[in-house]
């Protein structure tokens, strides 16, 4: 597994306060598209936070139903990448967050079912839709949408450091 790690304040391990753990899955069916969901200009992989008593396969199996409708029932994976981000005084002062999150690939040519879905209010707002996106075109696809939305959330940035890990391993 590949870490990709940002730590602009340079944090130390005793620093952090706070962890989360995050899931994001590459969709990828057998005609090389990967699906994604868009939702207040940004692309993102179907995934979310780890809730308490989860662990990151049921992670992954809860979030791609929530967010596709999709039904894996996952059992064992191992990741490809993790991206782990330092924050200071973040989401509040005297917070210093650690944020991993672990990047998997799975290989399905199950479609979204709409019906199963439940998304979060953000979602809801921001008018989140699927989308399969050619895995040849997708980074180029990413950065003319950063170019047009800018990259406010830096998830754009990330997202193209998962993806040069992913075709690494290619």
């Amino acid at each position: 597994m590949e870490k990709i790690i940002t730590n602009d304040c340079h944090l130390k391990e005793e620093d952090i306060t706070e962890i989360v753990r995050r899931v994001k899955v590459l969709l990828i069916n057998s005609n090389n598209e990967i699906l994604l969901g868009y939702s207040n200009n940004e692309y993102q992989c179907p995934g979310g936070h780890v809730e308490d008593g989860e662990n990151l396969i049921d992670t992954i199996n809860r979030e791609v139903e929530e967010e596709t409708g999709i039904k894996l029932n996952i059992k064992e994976i191992e990741p490809f990448a993790c991206s782990i981000g330092y924050y200071k005084d973040w989401p509040s002062m005297g917070k210093n967050r650690k944020i991993e999150i672990y990047y998997y690939e799975i290989k399905t040519d199950e479609k979204p079912n709409l019906s199963n879905t439940k998304y979060t209010s953000s979602e809801q707002e921001g008018n989140f839709e699927l989308k399969y996106i050619s895995l040849n075109d997708v980074e180029n696809e990413f950065i003319k949408n950063a170019k047009i939305y800018e990259d406010k959330h830096g998830i754009t940035k990330e997202m193209l450091k998962v993806f040069k890990v992913y075709k690494s391993l290619k």
